[in-house]
């Protein structure tokens, strides 16, 4: 099983869109998809519509070190409500399931619980290490808060691969290079603890076709060749496109909402 995590220093970014449709677009090509959603605004929690609620989510996964079947919900994939053409839809037979997040708040009891436990941060690593949950998925993404704190470290510290998406704006990118930079730094201060920090796969999100979307995407590429390969900007750039606002609220992924140019990308 291979697990990514996104990660950004600042909500507003795309993380979860990001998560949501990858998540989407996995399942479609027939993989066996686990979301989890460890931000204390569970956004992704309510992007798609469940088939089936578990009993337990995000608390009783980190709490326990262990991920059972009673923390994990199935999302209906398509919703039945769904008006399209099905003929192409999951055409390969994957799954999307979702350990779903259950704390709203920054005093929620897990966050205070992770605060005083000296394995914080390997607690969602614990929790994924089950033999029988590395069989059952072929991929898990991980959305994460946009700010420092304990869940985020534990579901970097999980990941494989860690997503960065960024806009091209100045504001965005500004923040993006600075919080990349210090959130690789807080991590390598734990190497001596024998932790390394996975790979950063930077992605260019929401551009758009004006010179000044492609000029900040250009300072972006740039920006990042002095951290020594420590962060990688993806050639791949996902255009800003009302089919996301618009699969949002049909509660799919966006390549369903326009297939055709979503082949174009």
């Amino acid at each position: 099983m291979l697990t990514f995590t996104t990660v950004a220093t600042k909500g507003g970014v795309g993380k979860t869109t990001l998560t949501a449709n990858l998540g989407g677009l996995l399942a479609d090509f027939g993989y066996r998809v686990l979301l989890i959603d460890a931000d204390i605004q569970p956004s992704l929690t309510r992007y798609y519509k469940l088939a089936h609620q578990a009993p337990h989510g995000l608390t009783q996964m980190v709490m326990s070190g262990a991920l059972t079947t009673d923390c994990i919900s199935h999302v209906e994939f398509p919703p039945a409500e769904f008006e399209s053409d099905r003929s192409s839809l999951n055409v390969q037979g994957g799954f999307l399931h979702i350990v779903c997040s259950d704390t709203q708040r920054d005093d929620s009891p897990l966050q205070i619980w992770l605060s005083n436990q000296l394995d914080r941060l390997v607690r969602i690593r614990m929790a994924l290490s089950n033999p029988d949950i590395r069989a059952q998925y072929d991929v898990c993404i991980i959305d994460t808060q946009g700010a420092v704190g304990h869940l985020q470290d534990a579901a970097v510290n999980a990941a494989d691969v860690l997503l960065a998406p960024v806009a091209p704006d100045v504001l965005s990118a500004r923040e993006f290079v600075d919080g990349t930079i210090k959130l690789v730094a807080r991590h390598e201060s734990a190497s001596n603890l024998g932790y390394k920090v996975p790979a950063i796969q930077c992605v260019i999100n929401r551009t758009e076709n004006t010179v000044d979307s492609r000029t900040m995407s250009s300072l972006i590429r740039n920006q990042f060749i002095e951290m020594s390969g420590r962060v990688t900007v993806l050639a791949t750039q996902i255009p800003q496109a009302v089919a996301y606002k618009k699969a949002a609220t049909a509660q799919v992924p966006a390549h369903w909402i326009d297939p055709v140019r979503a082949g174009d990308h």
